[in-house]
């Protein structure tokens, strides 16, 4: 989030004397427990948690539950007029509200007159084989492997990064991606080609897991409660993050020391970088990788409902999209221009 997402007069809000302030910190706590008791992702927990934060900063510190829908209104105007914010920024802002007045006070709005803003309909960035094999040449090491790993495979940055050693499966050729997306579980393919860098790979974060653990460390976060139902796995080498940060954290709730998976500012720095020095024009992102992913297959004649599962898409609408970018360049059509 942002502070454009504020308008100007809220960035530093002029309190009127009769007005109560509330304190923020307990409502927060509310909010935080709700999400957690919903299984609901940490960045899930990070934008509602602010955008309430704005929501009351917009109003200038007035308690929530006094407030409603007109208040949710006016603040989603003031987004979408002052702040200039996209539909999909003003959509999570919506969401964040109606979770808050649903979920935490047990209160629906009702009569909301600020609808969820319509969002573009845009085509992915997608990258021709050629150009995936340019910015892949510009890549070393993790960096490489792991934008391989994405394109041959299909995945998204952070399930890339939270890849642990036992979701590689080398015998069967398929990588299990969990807690993706909608935190769904899903198997997809390790490309034939991957299998002897990622094992040599995988040697060399082996020795690093070793030293750690002569040194009382080697241990990683663990999902859900499984900290407690099995509490040695935490420093077991199946769980282990494939890519593994370069520095570790002593964590406070456990006193062990961990290391986290790499941060994906790092992939995305490198391969920002790959792509400039290319010469590619595109506004590809690590994101890309997936885009193409999915494309190249559909033009190589794979059936939409097989990539709709490797990509692990609820809807096959979603996957229909790739349809669209394939039939880029006039859909076959011959311009009159090029006809005798």
């Amino acid at each position: 989030m942002h502070d454009w997402a504020l308008p100007n007069e809220c960035r530093t809000p002029v309190l009127d004397p009769a007005v109560t302030l509330v304190p923020v910190r307990p409502l927060l706590d509310r909010i935080r427990q709700a999400i957690t008791a919903r299984h609901y992702s940490r960045r899930t927990e990070r934008a509602y948690t602010a955008w309430v934060r704005r929501y009351l900063a917009f109003h200038r510190g007035r308690a929530a539950l006094e407030m409603g829908s007109a208040e949710v209104t006016q603040f989603l105007t003031g987004l979408a007029v002052r702040g200039h914010v996209s539909a999909s920024t003003q959509n999570q802002a919506l969401s964040a509200l109606i979770f808050l007045y649903r979920e935490v006070f047990g209160r629906p709005l009702e009569g909301l007159d600020a609808v969820r803003a319509k969002s573009s309909v845009r085509l992915p960035v997608v990258l021709s084989r050629s150009e995936v094999a340019a910015v892949l040449q510009r890549l070393q090491g993790m960096p490489r492997l792991m934008s391989a790993l994405m394109y041959g495979a299909g995945l998204r940055l952070l399930e890339c990064a939270r890849l642990r050693v036992k979701d590689v499966d080398f015998d069967r050729g398929e990588i299990t991606v969990r807690d993706g997306k909608g935190r769904k579980d899903r198997m997809t393919l390790l490309p034939s080609t991957l299998p002897p860098p990622l094992t040599a790979y995988l040697q060399r974060v082996r020795r690093l897991y070793e030293a750690d653990r002569l040194e009382g460390a080697g241990h990683v976060a663990l999902p859900d409660a499984l900290d407690r139902k099995y509490p040695r796995a935490s420093s077991e080498w199946a769980w282990q993050w494939i890519f593994p940060a370069s520095r570790g954290y002593l964590d406070p709730a456990t006193s062990q020391r961990r290391r986290h998976h790499l941060h994906e500012t790092v992939l995305q720095r490198a391969f920002r970088d790959a792509v400039r020095a290319a010469g590619i024009t595109k506004a590809a992102t690590c994101h890309t990788l997936r885009h193409s992913f999915a494309t190249h297959l559909l033009d190589s004649g794979y059936d939409i409902r097989t990539i709709q599962e490797l990509l692990g898409h609820s809807d096959v609408a979603t996957t229909m999209v790739y349809t669209h970018v394939l039939n880029r360049g006039g859909r076959g059509v011959r311009s009159p221009l090029d006809q005798p």
